[in-house]
């Protein structure tokens, strides 16, 4: 059975495009810094597109062979491939012995991971702000406490003439 010339034509666009994208594309080869101490590894945002066509035309003649068979298509075939790629750095993966850490290229748009590095601050400062009410709740009870049996002391105390 004969294969399709779109076939062909969709297998080496892939075989291209399989040697243009690799995975050190995306993260790239690590830098080690001279005194060993960080690796920084590349870290880019790859997009890419491919789009195959074919057609086949009526008109075209056919040839036989030596038996007198009909060999070839029976119709023209007529097609082409296209393919983009588009590699954007976005930041540096910093490894050092007891962090890693992302450094972004453009800060602006990575407000999630910013608000995630800062919540276990944001959630101290809440627990510090409602304890500090709850002891200020506390003190405010006492005072208003020692208020009410100082008040009482007074209004029982016996009126003695002088």
């Amino acid at each position: 059975m004969n294969e399709h010339p779109i076939h062909d034509m969709m297998v080496t666009a892939m075989e291209n495009l399989k040697d243009m994208i690799d995975v050190n594309t995306i993260i790239g080869e690590p830098i080690e810094t001279p005194d060993r101490s960080t690796v920084i590894l590349p870290v880019s945002k790859v997009g890419f597109g491919f789009a195959a066509g074919g057609s086949e035309f009526k008109g075209g003649s056919s040839s036989q062979d030596d038996d007198g068979q009909q060999s070839g298509s029976q119709h023209p075939f007529g097609g082409g491939t296209g393919g983009g790629v588009s590699i954007n750095p976005i930041g540096f993966l910093v490894v050092r012995s007891h962090e890693v850490k992302m450094v972004h290229l453009d800060q602006g748009t990575h407000i999630v991971e910013k608000l995630m590095e800062l919540a276990p601050q944001a959630v101290d400062k809440v627990q510090q702000y409602f304890q500090q009410q709850n002891q200020q709740g506390r003190r405010n009870q006492n005072q208003s406490h020692n208020q009410n049996q100082n008040q009482n002391q007074h209004s029982q105390s016996p009126n003695t003439p002088e």
